[in-house]
């Protein structure tokens, strides 16, 4: 009697001497092959000077803003405090700003929403329109990503001022919007692209319309497009200086980067405060970041895919 084993279940047979074997036996196993992990020791160096080079601003940042005045200049922002006060915070809250915050909350809130109101229409007109005139439409959005805002900051302040629109916040989301326009909608082309045709023909057998195809199809599809200008449009109005340091004046109308400016002194700086408005500042966007994270990076990849 001869054992034999086929797909792991033992089979046993009778068989004379000098027969061949059945047909379900298996063939010799190979043997395994032992992987040796090298170890990559320039890798984990550079990654961790990255890693330092990345964390030691941060925690400059964090460590200054919770020193007196007299300890920062006696300590210096590396050593680890001997003290820790939150006195900044609240003289950074007394100096305005939660008015600077405010102003630019208004001015990023409105800002993103411009850019997806006007950018979505836009990349959906330019995926699904065929004439020449919209594809020389993108190409202009395109040029718009090669100008930057300094070299058009004189006719945008005549445009303001002539609108009678200079020292007020809509004076910085106009230009804000129009600046995060190209980028937008090159995002969202590329997201629309991505969307299936068949998903186009089955709304026009069910009988929808452009606009019904555009609010029940291209909107949601469009989510992580959106959720990707929102972060990008937001972030710059958020951290913009130029057109807010040409186009305001009054205090009233500070947004959070020259707001900072009130740290600054005639003979000295307020280090620690002015550490601690960069902390308060911070949060809005991290809070901004972690609201869309996950679909960022979706978003990226189908505007940077092709």
């Amino acid at each position: 009697m001869t054992t034999y084993r086929a797909s792991g279940v033992s089979v046993a047979r009778h068989a004379k001497p000098g027969a061949p074997p059945p047909i379900w036996s298996t063939p010799p196993a190979r043997p395994r092959r032992h992987h040796r992990w090298r170890r990559n020791w320039i890798a984990g160096v550079l990654s961790a000077i990255w890693l330092a080079i990345v964390i030691l601003p941060l925690y400059m940042v964090l460590v200054t803003s919770v020193r007196t005045q007299s300890a920062y200049l006696s300590e210096g922002a590396i050593q680890p405090p001997t003290g820790l006060t939150l006195g900044n915070y609240g003289r950074t809250l007394r100096l305005g700003f939660g008015e600077f915050l405010m102003n630019s909350v208004i001015v990023a809130v409105f800002s993103i929403v411009l850019v997806g109101a006007l950018a979505l229409p836009a990349a959906y007109a330019i995926t699904r329109g065929r004439s020449r005139i919209i594809s020389g439409t993108f190409s202009m959005y395109l040029l718009g990503l090669a100008i930057p805002a300094q070299a058009v900051i004189i006719p945008i302040y005549l445009i303001v001022t002539k609108l009678h629109l200079y020292d007020s916040l809509l004076a910085i989301i106009l230009p804000s919007t129009a600046f995060s326009l190209p980028m937008s909608i090159v995002v969202l082309t590329s997201t629309l692209r991505d969307i299936p045709n068949e998903l186009y023909e089955a709304m026009f057998v069910d009988g929808a319309g452009p606009r019904r195809t555009f609010a029940r199809l291209v909107v949601p599809m469009a989510r992580p497009g959106l959720i990707t200008i929102a972060i990008f449009s937001g972030l710059n109005a958020w951290n913009g200086i130029v057109f807010p340091l040409v186009l305001t004046q009054s205090e009233s109308r500070r947004v959070l980067p020259l707001g900072l400016w009130n740290f600054q002194g005639q003979y000295g700086t307020d280090v620690p405060g002015l550490m601690a408005a960069v902390v308060l500042s911070a949060l809005p966007v991290l809070a901004l970041y972690l609201f869309g994270r996950r679909n960022l990076l979706r978003g990226l990849a189908a505007g940077f895919g092709k």
